[in-house]
């Protein structure tokens, strides 16, 4: 991850951390984007991004997705993979971990991890302009106002030909790769506790099969327009 992301996420959760967050219509704004796999909601991401970006003031929101790992990983000084390795368990306790508690001076424990990781996603999305990805965010930022939660669907025969396309692989290891880290995102939502997607939670459901891309970022731009996100802020600028 490049150092101007670093310099932007450490100076948002300095900042964020200092201020107060009893009132959470001052929170935000921030998107959120749960998606199944093979929706490419990265690629999106960064498009509303740069759509917004070039509509309201050059730089002012930023894609954050496995950065949330990179800055929670700081946070507890462990290597972000462990951080990352933490919420892919399917076996949360196994006897290697126990003895690295008594090797490691930096062992931190599993309860730890998951409520820092939690920590930084909330603390980034109340600080808001900043689209997360994934991590369970749509959940974690359920109660602010100026928000707005999207869920990308597609065909399963849309995701596969997706991940075959951006993984090159075949389509029987598209369906394997699928199946993979569907299984891995459920593991990382019962790791905070959240069995389910919460789809209560969702302002809007955008089939990808059904709608290109500049279609897709077009019907995002519109509902934060009508949802009125941004009426109580004025753009800033971060970094270049």
């Amino acid at each position: 991850m490049g150092n101007s992301l670093m310099n932007y996420l450490n100076s948002r959760l300095k900042e964020a951390k200092a201020r107060e967050y009893g009132n959470m219509h001052e929170a935000g704004p921030v998107i959120t984007i749960s998606r199944e796999v093979g929706c490419n909601g990265l690629v999106l991401a960064r498009l509303v991004a740069e759509r917004l970006n070039k509509n309201l003031a050059k730089g002012s929101w930023n894609v954050l997705s496995k950065e949330i790992f990179y800055e929670s990983a700081k946070e507890l000084d462990l290597d972000p993979e462990m951080v990352r390795q933490t919420f892919k368990k399917t076996d949360r306790y196994v006897f290697e971990e126990i003895l690295k508690a008594f090797r490691d001076k930096r062992y931190k424990s599993e309860e730890r991890i998951i409520k820092t990781v939690k920590e930084v996603v909330r603390t980034l999305a109340i600080d808001g302009h900043c689209i997360i990805v994934g991590r369970a965010s749509h959940i974690i930022a359920s109660d602010i106002k100026n928000a707005l939660h999207i869920r990308l669907t597609a065909p399963l025969g849309y995701r596969i030909n997706t991940i075959m396309t951006n993984n090159k692989l075949n389509r029987n290891e598209a369906i394997a790769f699928i199946e993979k880290v569907e299984k891995e995102r459920a593991t990382f939502r019962k790791a905070l506790k959240e069995n389910n997607l919460h789809e209560d939670v969702f302002d809007i459901t955008i089939n990808r099969g059904s709608f290109t891309n500049e279609q897709a970022v077009d019907l995002i731009e519109f509902a934060v327009e009508k949802k009125g996100i941004l009426h109580e802020f004025s753009p800033r600028i971060e970094f270049h």
